[in-house]
């Protein structure tokens, strides 16, 4: 049971304070996010030792931090909330040693750690021993990190070196107006560089969740945004040692999917939203998108076909013709590099006409940023179905899950079109001189993109040479997306015996 407040706590206008914010108290918060009735606590009675600065007559009960475990949807999950009416949520010593504990418990027992964050940083008071603290939460983070789910949910200030821990973990959760992470605050950045801006401007939401990539959910209230977190932990194991819990379905595993062939149209050069695909390949058209509003010209999500839980990983016609940049391959390789620790099979879909060109994306490291999602795909162990809807050119192409760097099926529509480049660049390239030689040079470009066309680029040209396992039928994609899902299920990859790779940064 969720212990009440008549021990030694905070006083009832702290509440009041908090309610005034539009914030829940702490216990609110878990009561909302664990089954009901679950909720037991560890360490209620735990106050701090330090003394001097007032803090000798001060000493609360929790230390301003409610730690424990419930259950979410029946499954184990262990906790952390700051109070922010005890020491404005700040940490020191017995505080921080209560969060190492359940962080220890979490990884010991195999189950995910929501952190429940609303707290001003560091505890001035107590000094070096609370940074202390941190060093011991930020350490616990990088052990549990593709052991368990950890999952970060903002609802207050996160502030200077405490910002790190939800960095750390592996999802991001913010609620508009109340919370706000950031490393130096707005005094700080005035002071420093003279530019004014206000919290939210400089930490909000909406700048981590659009902007800085470092929020991948943003919600309007608290209840909204603890729901989803729940949602969220639907679709994910416990731990990487288990598979994802399955959920029968009553959307048939052979619908058809003939909506497809209108949804996407034939034209290479014209948009569609890749989000109406993704809605009709998987079970009753949901899914959940991670980083909706970042790095849009790429859609990861998790959802279900069948009823098991896969990530799609989804170039976006709709945003930028799905071209793949800096950001968007930062954001498809760290969903990839969860999906792999986790145990969760990828299921790409491919329309994309290459990588981004221009100065700023070469001199701000298109190179060792792109080659980010290309080393996380090669090193994903997981079942791995990639699909060709369209356009697939150059890189682009190798790095969206080919054959070439290791899926285990590579598919694509008869409206497929894999080359080095689109056929109007390559013809300038490789028949140039006879182009400009020509009396008319237009007719003789435009007879030459038709001949590489039908030479080079007809939709059976890559499945001639081994390089995709099928050339499918639209209406069919949801029914072979669930039989290969189905036949790999139980797959399993050696590796070479080494302590880790070294990724490019």
């Amino acid at each position: 049971m969720i212990r009440d407040e008549a021990y030694e706590g905070p006083d009832p206008a702290a509440t009041e304070r908090q309610h005034a914010k539009g914030k829940l108290t702490a216990r609110e918060r878990i009561a909302l996010l664990l089954d009901e009735d679950s909720f037991t606590e560890v360490e209620t009675l735990r106050r701090h030792r330090a003394s001097g600065f007032g803090l000798e007559n001060k000493k609360p009960y929790t230390d301003g931090v409610i730690t424990g475990w419930g259950t979410v949807h029946g499954r184990t999950v262990f906790v952390y909330a700051h109070d922010f009416r005890i020491f404005g949520g700040a940490l020191g010593e017995a505080h921080a040693t209560k969060i190492h504990k359940i962080m220890d418990m979490a990884i010991a027992a195999g189950a995910p750690l929501v952190s429940l964050n609303d707290g001003a940083g560091a505890r001035i008071q107590e000094g070096v021993s609370a940074l202390a603290g941190y060093g011991g939460i930020f350490q616990r983070n990088t052990k549990a990190s593709g052991v368990i789910p950890q999952i970060s949910v903002m609802l207050g200030p996160c502030a200077g070196g405490a910002a790190y821990s939800p960095a750390l973990t592996d999802f991001v959760f913010m609620v508009r107006e109340t919370s706000q992470m950031f490393i130096t605050g707005p005094d700080v950045v005035r002071a420093v560089t003279g530019e004014e801006i206000t919290q939210n401007g400089l930490g909000g939401a909406d700048v981590h969740s659009a902007t800085s990539g470092v929020s991948h959910f943003a919600y309007d209230d608290e209840e909204t945004c603890l729901e989803e977190v729940r949602y969220l932990l639907s679709l994910l194991p416990s731990n990487n040692r288990e598979l994802p819990p399955s959920a029968p379905s009553a959307d048939p595993a052979d619908r058809s999917t003939d909506s497809l062939l209108d949804l996407v149209p034939d034209d290479p050069g014209r948009s569609y939203d890749i989000r109406a695909v993704i809605e009709e390949i998987v079970d009753d058209g949901e899914y959940f998108e991670v980083h909706p509003a970042w790095a849009t010209n790429i859609v990861c999500a998790l959802s279900r076909i069948d009823g098991g839980v896969v990530g799609i990983v989804a170039n976006q016609p709709a945003s930028y013709a799905g071209v793949l940049d800096i950001e968007s391959s930062e954001k498809a390789a760290r969903f990839v590099q969860f999906c792999d620790a986790f145990n969760i099979p990828l299921v790409t879909l491919v329309d994309v006409p290459g990588f981004l060109p221009g100065v700023d994306q070469e001199h701000n490291g298109i190179i060792r940023r792109g080659a980010k999602l290309l080393y996380a795909y090669c090193n994903a162990t997981v079942p791995r179905i990639s699909l060709v809807l369209r356009k697939a050119y150059g890189g682009a192409y190798i790095v969206m899950d080919s054959r070439s760097i290791g899926a285990d099926l590579a598919l694509a529509w008869p409206s497929n079109e894999i080359a080095v480049m689109g056929a109007e660049g390559a013809a300038n390239v490789i028949f140039r001189r006879e182009i400009n030689a020509s009396d008319d040079p237009e007719a003789v470009r435009q007879q030459k993109i038709k001949e590489y066309k039908a030479e080079l680029m007809h939709p059976y040209y890559a499945a001639e040479r081994g390089l995709v396992d099928d050339v499918i039928d639209p209406r069919e994609t949801r029914r072979i997306l669930a039989r290969s899902l189905a036949m790999l299920r139980e797959k399993h990859a050696d590796l070479p015996t080494r302590k880790h790779g070294n990724p490019p940064q």
